[in-house]
């Protein structure tokens, strides 16, 4: 854990973080605002501009879907600080 938000990356370089909070739970993904169709809603302070996400406050918020479709995206190139291969 890393500032109270768990990071996963892929290769060397990290691709996105989530964390839970008392009234929320925040998903976000690096490079999301140019790498992820649709953009996710939220941009979050202090992530940097490219950095776009979802702030869940129910269950009943959550599309399993996008969230599945945003992962594979943002898996499919090297996370932030990675190496280019």
């Amino acid at each position: 854990m890393k500032w109270g938000m768990a990071y996963y990356g892929v290769g060397d370089g990290w691709c996105l973080s989530s964390g839970a909070f008392a009234t929320h739970v925040k998903l976000m993904f690096f490079n999301g605002a140019t790498l992820l169709d649709p953009m996710p809603p939220v941009t979050p302070v202090g992530m940097g501009k490219a950095t776009r996400g979802v702030e869940l406050k129910s269950l009943g918020d959550l599309d399993e879907a996008q969230v599945a479709e945003w992962m594979r995206q943002i898996t499919s190139v090297p996370g932030v600080g990675g190496k280019r291969r």
